[in-house]
């Protein structure tokens, strides 16, 4: 059995130190660790797809955060699915022991069964929360609207200290209302900045941002 280990974080000038360093006290040769430096908008990397190309069954593959491993839950399920299920190798995340299909004490099927189920969990709190956001931004224009706010072209681009608030997002050290505390912005709208090519956004109304 060998032991892998998947970092990525979204751009070159953010750092991978804290996921190194969580991989190597698993532990993680330095060696076996596939690093990309690319969004996590879809699994077509290079070092992602490097590892599927290395796993045989019974190996395993350690992740600091699920997160790590992509933003969108139904393909971290296909994914999850493709490595556990068709490969046949195994999947622990340190942030989150019960993702461990490897759990001590817990053999085979049993493992992996109930880290499916904790997925299948997380996916569908995922969606919930997508849909909470469309629903309050729904609700939130409408209401703005009513009071008679236009809506026009004029751009709202990240303050100062957004990079530096998007790298810590994207390490999994702050969450996304954190980081939309610190820049004084809704966290729907942090979150479009971080899931957007562009730096600028078309403004809506500001709402009330809720930290964590």
């Amino acid at each position: 059995m060998s032991i892998y280990g998947y970092a990525r974080v979204s751009s070159k000038d953010q750092n991978l130190n804290r996921q190194l360093d969580a991989l190597a006290l698993f532990p993680v040769e330095r060696k076996n660790i596939f690093i990309d430096h690319e969004s996590g908008k879809d699994f077509n990397r290079p070092g992602y797809q490097a590892l599927l190309r290395a796993l045989k069954p019974d190996d395993l593959v350690v992740v600091k955060s699920i997160d790590r491993l992509g933003r969108n839950y139904d393909e971290i399920l296909c994914q999850w699915r493709l490595i556990t299920h068709t490969i046949k190798s195994n999947i622990a995340v340190i942030d989150m022991p019960l993702l461990n299909t490897q759990q001590s004490g817990i053999e085979g099927l049993t493992g992996t069964l109930i880290a499916d189920i904790v997925l299948q969990v997380l996916s569908y709190v995922a969606q919930i929360e997508r849909e909470n956001i469309h629903q309050r931004q729904a609700e939130g224009i409408a209401a703005a609207k009513a009071r008679g706010v236009k809506f026009g072209g004029r751009k709202l681009s990240p303050p100062k200290g957004y990079e530096e608030a998007l790298s810590l997002w994207e390490e999994g050290a702050i969450g996304c209302r954190e980081a939309a505390s610190r820049l004084n912005v809704s966290y729907t709208t942090f979150l479009k900045w971080a899931h957007s090519p562009a730096k600028g956004v078309k403004e809506t109304e500001h709402l009330p941002h809720q930290a964590l």
